[in-house]
């Protein structure tokens, strides 16, 4: 998988004996801007201290040269547990890369191995897009991945925030984010996830959830009224007709119109005395 991606991305590099690896001052290297993982697990920098205790680094980590340090490419645990152990110096190649190129090495050295969240995966596509200017389809082309799986990620960056950061702790799955997505109102998301968080909701309880949501709710509407029959319309239309004819005559006629469930009623009130 290493040559195609470094083929398609522009990290061409030198075969592995040609490259001088250097033991470089721990203390003078700085950590990439581009690393895509946010948390590093304590437990497994551990693990990999002792394991560099008993065999050494059997990896070099890949840096670059900025100002009078080095800036990391890849290789930050290694770096990290090296630190821990409070050695002086660290196996190094030391490489010319571009802004692009280092961006481009740390993220992809990143995905091509486990442990990263969702939503650090998420990010790291949408760079490698923009470093690029490739399409969801091209970098999924690249990175040997379905189109689908590139997208599906990609849409937890539309999430808030706090959605997000839950990801990130891994206090949710990327499968509860995705029911969150089906809710367009931010507040209705964050509402959800509380309850994921309170009540400890599983995928399935949370999509349950979710679909309560987006159900329709019921409103109490007003009744509807009901639709006059062709006759009875003609028949209070007559009746009107009626009274407009007898006020013509001059008398005083009063009209009071009613209408009801049931029946529509008119009363029609007629002077005893004319004049």
């Amino acid at each position: 998988m290493k040559e195609p991606f470094s083929r398609w991305f522009g990290l061409m590099e030198k075969e592995p004996e040609q490259e001088q690896v250097k033991q470089i001052p721990v203390d003078q290297i700085t950590p990439s801007p581009y690393q895509p993982r946010s948390v590093f697990d304590d437990d497994r920098i551990e693990e990999l201290c002792q394991t560099i205790q008993l065999h050494g680094v059997i990896q070099p980590i890949v840096v670059r040269k900025r100002d009078r340090k080095f800036e990391l490419v890849a290789g930050e645990r290694r770096w990290r547990a090296v630190k821990r152990l409070n050695w002086k110096t660290i196996p190094a190649v030391v490489r010319e890369m571009s802004d692009s190129q280092a961006a481009s090495a740390a993220l992809i050295e990143n995905l091509q191995r486990e442990g990263l969240t969702a939503i650090e995966e998420a990010h790291a596509y949408q760079k490698l897009i923009e470093l690029h200017q490739l399409t969801q389809e091209s970098l999924a082309q690249r990175l040997g991945k379905g189109q689908s799986t590139i997208a599906n990620k990609l849409r937890l960056l539309q999430l808030p925030k706090a959605v997000q950061d839950e990801l990130l702790k891994r206090t949710i799955t990327e499968r509860h984010a995705r029911a969150l997505l089906s809710l367009k109102d931010e507040d209705t998301q964050l509402s959800v996830l509380r309850e994921i968080l309170e009540k400890d909701l599983n995928v399935k309880q949370t999509e349950e959830r979710v679909r309560r949501w987006l159900e329709p709710k019921e409103t109490s509407a007003k009744p509807k009224r009901k639709a006059f029959s062709r006759d009875v319309r003609i028949a209070v239309n007559t009746i009107r007709q009626s009274v407009v004819m007898v006020k013509q005559t001059g008398m005083n006629v009063e009209t009071d119109e009613r209408e009801t469930e049931t029946h529509y009623e008119l009363v029609i009130r007629i002077p005893k005395q004319h004049g």
